[in-house]
């Protein structure tokens, strides 16, 4: 790594030091090489573009699908005082103009672009007369028609190796299989490009899995140890998202809707309360948070099965991008399970797809059932070896009970058998339970020799009993009939008793505080005052400037500089995450907050180093 790049981190970022394969990868970029970056969310993928940019001759062009990610990223750039800018479809026509007037007079160092904005011929008639230092393809991922983020405009971003021969490119997400690493680098025409695949691990997020009951009862008691926290709450429909944020603001909780059935307006009014006050939770569909930066989300919650382990990991991944200790919280049901599949069924796709769909879905199935450490067979799906249990999800907290489960599972087999196979879970159980219903009397399966044979279990466990044989592959919710329980071939040899099934035994969850990972910062309590002023101090400059407060500094900055105190510019200047265009923006303030040891409302800063 030059010592320039370096220097660049430090006086403009703020950092001491590059982390993991930072240096190596701006050091491929340095020498004009194409790369291929995987790294996960919050582990520091835009320095990697961001700090050769400034080093290269020329305007860094980078390919976004965000709009929401290009504004923060060019709001955070202009604080730390990089010529940055965006063109998509939030700007308007004299918007557009100045910035390519910009373009053109050399006064921009960052560009970011939306894919369908670059296959434009206008646009590429102006980039062409532009000297490019580097490409950037974010969420890169979205290049697979097999990965579980597809979009059509990125197969044109292979026509930038023609159109900008020589320039560098960059493919850079969070989340890709090998299979869709190999992808990637194809159809993006990577020219022998330099690959760095980080660990996947994110230590501090604390994984918490179980089965649906009563979703919004299981959420309110989740929510008890999340008390005036920052939280996104993931449902799979726009109703469930509206009586979710609704029922929540009626228990105290700043909580706001996201969904794409919202106007424009909405949408942005409630993303930028997300991103500028201090608690806050966005209850949405997965329309919301690609490309959101707040580094503060304690905890993201799952009120319904995502697709596949990659939307599942991206998801939760946006949870304590800072190292703080975070929730991942996750209920699922049988429901789910058939109305995905149903999705899935009812998509335009061909064969080929929904089969490779079908098969995510029971990955992800599979691991919401593991009875071991959760971590280790969530990062082995994207490659990663993690030998010892984690220590930080439900099941190494609180290792769940396996009974044999056999003489259940024939039980149930047979019943579905007996009845048909034409009916869902609920009416086969009431068969088993010996239910006096309409349906029952109706279909005659009162006379069947399996009605009441079930009465050892209640309702809630034959639940389990038939979501876990679904997932174990013995039975099957046919999507044509309505979830209709069908029997699988592998069924046979469980029914004539040639194997044994173990089931784990479904247990209430226990929540309570949340582990604080290696990784998170800790603060004297004689430091802690003076953190909640500059907090404040934060707070108000942000609010001024109509920024999110992260973006003037993360907590973390302000925790060191509540432990070290500085009192100097110079010494400000050691405190990472300050660089010096936020020193001489808001070094006195600060400083001022630390020599008084609180934070004084309306007080008139002065200029830095005065």
């Amino acid at each position: 790594m030059t010592d320039t790049a370096l220097q660049v981190l430090r006086d403009v970022f703020g950092y001491e030091d590059f982390r993991g394969d930072q240096a190596a990868i701006i050091d491929a970029v340095m020498a004009g090489r194409d790369a291929l970056v995987l790294m996960p969310t919050g582990g520091g993928k835009s320095l990697c573009y961001q700090v050769p940019a400034l080093l290269r001759n020329g305007v860094a062009l980078v390919v976004s699908p965000l709009i929401a990610l290009m504004q923060d990223q060019v709001r955070a750039l202009d604080e730390v005082g990089v010529n940055a800018a965006f063109l998509n479809s939030t700007l308007s026509a004299p918007e557009q103009a100045d910035v390519i007037r910009r373009l053109e007079n050399g006064e921009v160092q960052l560009l970011y672009i939306a894919p369908e904005r670059l296959v434009q011929p206008q646009t590429r008639t102006i980039l062409a007369g532009i000297p490019l230092a580097l490409i950037a393809i974010d969420e890169a991922h979205c290049v697979s028609q097999w990965g579980h983020d597809f979009r059509q405009d990125y197969l044109s971003l292979d026509t930038l190796r023609e159109l900008f021969p020589g320039v560098p490119r960059l493919a850079l997400t969070a989340t890709a299989t090998p299979v869709v690493r190999d992808e990637i680098v194809e159809r993006l025409a990577l020219d022998d490009p330099a690959v760095f695949v980080s660990p996947f691990d994110r230590p501090n997020i604390r994984y918490l899995v179980q089965p649906k009951t009563d979703a919004r009862r299981q959420l309110g008691e989740f929510l008890r140890g999340h008390a005036d926290e920052t939280g996104i709450v993931y449902c799979l429909s726009r109703k469930k998202v509206e009586s979710i944020a609704e029922s929540l603001r009626q228990d105290g909780y700043n909580a706001l809707p996201y969904h794409a059935g919202l106007s424009a307006a909405v949408r942005a009014e409630n993303q930028h309360r997300f991103l500028t006050e201090d608690t806050v939770i966005i209850v949405a569909t997965i329309a919301f948070g690609m490309g959101i930066d707040r580094p503060d989300v304690r905890f993201v919650a799952h009120l319904d099965l995502p697709k596949n382990i990659e939307s599942y990991y991206q998801e939760t991944g946006r949870a304590g991008r800072d190292g703080e200790p975070s929730d991942a919280w996750m209920v699922y049901g049988l429901q789910d399970v058939v109305r995905l599949r149903q999705m899935v069924d009812d998509s335009e796709a061909g064969e080929e797809r929904k089969r490779h769909d079908w098969q995510k879905l029971d990955a992800l199935l599979g691991w919401c059932e593991v009875t071991d450490c959760r971590r280790r067979p969530l990062l082995a799906y994207f490659g990663d070896d993690y030998p010892e249990p984690c220590g930080n999800c439900d099941n190494c907290l609180n290792p769940p009970v396996t009974w044999d489960g056999t003489e259940a599972a024939q039980k149930l087999l047979s019943a579905v058998y007996r009845t048909g196979q034409r009916f869902g879970a609920a009416h086969v159980v009431d068969v088993l339970l010996g239910k006096d219903t309409d349906k029952v009397r109706q279909y005659g399966h009162d006379r069947l020799s399996v009605y009441g044979i079930g009465t050892e279990l209640g309702w809630p466990a034959w639940r389990s009993v038939v979501r876990q044989l679904i997932v174990q592959g013995f039975l099957r919710a046919d999507q044509q009939r309505y979830g209709a329980l069908v029997l699988t071939t592998g069924s046979r040899p469980l029914l004539k008793g040639e194997i044994e099934v173990k089931l784990r035994e479904d247990r209430k969850l226990k929540t309570g505080k949340k582990k604080r990972a290696d990784t998170a910062a800790t603060l004297a309590q004689a430091d802690q005052p003076l953190f909640e002023a500059l907090r404040t101090r934060r707070k108000e400059i942000a609010d001024r400037l109509d920024l999110p407060p992260y973006v003037i500094f993360h907590d973390a900055t302000l925790r060191q500089m509540a432990e070290h105190r500085p009192t100097t510019d110079e010494e400000l200047l050691s405190i990472s995450g300050v660089g010096e265009a936020k020193l001489e923006r808001y070094g006195s303030e600060f400083l001022e907050v630390i020599a008084t040891g609180q934070y004084k409302k309306g007080s008139e800063p002065t200029p830095s180093g005065l």
